[in-house]
């Protein structure tokens, strides 16, 4: 401790010389106020009615002012104890305030070590003093020097605890700085940790929301598609042609994996905030309150990608809503709501990956690719056969993204490897 001004390594010498001086009944402290500081001489009367005095000459022998003596009684024994108690209690306090560490509670403590440090450097000048003071010696005391034996004995046990108790401060310290570093770190980590957590949670909801708007696209479309007498089995061999389905209702992700085609076709990631967009629930409200926003644009263009005119001009008899989104307008149709819906997931799924990172990527599987459960999960939910090694994309329902250490999974859809 640096503050420390009394070194505790030479209390035992001091209380084994002042345990000697006290031995005598009467021993004497003159104050500060000495006639002459340079040449005083003492002369000690003994045993006279006047009580303990000493009288102060000078070499020229002339008498002085008579004053008071001191005498080492009971009360000042009990004073010296009283402070090496303190001193012991300070120190434990100090060892407890680093634990939880209290830099306040660790100063005050510091503060009372001192401070008794001080009342016991007192103690030790009166002694030199009154060792000056008196160089005649009287009879022991039995009683008195087994007192003053019991008190240096237990000074030095406690000057040893006192050394042990300063080295585990000190190791406390130590202890204490390199948790608080690792802390710091931790904390920090955590921070990181936590912002990540929740921008891949965030990622992951808007993800799904983009899968399950083009699965709630493809159903109306499939539908206009048999109300007007589409034969469905060709639609589906030219979009993705000699697929073997486990069940004739899977022909239905062939044209998720049409609609996903086109939507993701050319799509470049760029950051941009999308709070405002995300803040309506209609999307044709976000057209009409930016109708010339990148958003704006890409749903007119993806639109005329995705609705082939032959399919509108069946579905509708015309194709007025083509020419109106030619026309850089919005129709307020069931029809075009649903797929504005679509591309407003879809936009704020590339926006946001660029946001969270600049280098983000989407990748696709190709046909024919052996399934891995790293970077593909099946889109009818044959988990029980991921691993077997014997299956292969024939298809994709929806593109993966990649971005720092994350990767959301392709959705596929599988078929035995052929061969």
């Amino acid at each position: 401790m640096e503050n420390v001004i009394v070194k505790t390594s030479n209390l035992s010498e001091i209380i084994s010389k002042f345990a000697k001086v006290c031995k005598f009944r009467s021993i004497g402290v003159f104050p500060d106020q000495r006639p002459n500081s340079k040449d005083p001489c003492e002369v000690e009367t003994l045993g006279d009615n006047k009580g303990n005095e000493t009288e102060i000459c000078d070499f020229n022998h002339k008498p002085s002012r008579k004053i008071r003596t001191f005498c080492w009684d009971d009360d000042e024994i009990l004073k010296l104890f009283d402070i090496v108690s303190a001193l012991k209690l300070a120190y434990v306090e100090f060892q407890q305030a680093h634990l939880p560490y209290d830099p306040d509670k660790i100063i005050e403590a510091d503060n009372l070590v001192v401070s008794q440090l001080e009342a016991l450097r007192r103690m030790k000048r009166l002694y030199l003093k009154t060792k000056q003071l008196h160089a005649k010696k009287t009879e022991l005391d039995a009683a008195a020097s087994s007192c003053w034996d019991r008190l240096r004995d237990e000074i030095e046990v406690n000057e040893k605890h006192l050394e042990k108790l300063k080295a585990q401060v000190k190791a406390k310290e130590s202890e204490v700085y390199s948790l608080k570093e690792k802390l710091d770190c931790l904390i920090v980590e955590n921070r990181k940790l936590e912002e990540r957590i929740v921008s891949v949670s965030s990622f992951e909801f808007v993800f799904r929301a983009a899968s399950k708007s083009i699965h709630d696209f493809a159903k109306p479309l499939i539908t206009l598609m048999k109300a007007t007498d589409w034969n469905l089995d060709k639609a589906v061999e030219s979009i993705v042609g000699n697929v073997l389905f486990a069940r004739k209702s899977d022909k239905k992700y062939a044209f998720e994996s049409y609609i996903v085609r086109r939507m993701f076709q050319g799509m470049k990631l760029s950051p941009c905030d999308v709070t405002e967009l995300m803040s309506f629930d209609d999307p044709l409200d976000a057209l009409t309150a930016f109708p010339d926003s990148a958003f704006s644009r890409f749903c007119g263009q993806k639109y005329l990608l995705v609705v082939h005119p032959s399919m509108e001009a069946s579905f509708f008899g015309n194709l007025d809503m083509r020419g109106l989104v030619l026309l850089g307008k919005h129709p307020r149709t069931m029809f075009y709501r649903i797929f504005a819906k679509m591309a407003k997931w879809v936009w704020i799924l590339g926006s946001f990956a660029a946001s969270l990172d600049l280098k983000a990527k989407i990748f696709v599987v190709r046909r024919g690719t052996r399934f891995s459960g790293v970077y593909m999960e099946s889109v009818v939910g044959d988990e029980k056969e991921e691993g077997q090694g014997d299956l292969s994309v024939e298809f994709i329902t929806m593109p993966g993204f990649k971005f720092g250490d994350s990767v959301f999974k392709s959705q596929v859809y599988l078929a035995k490897t052929k061969g």
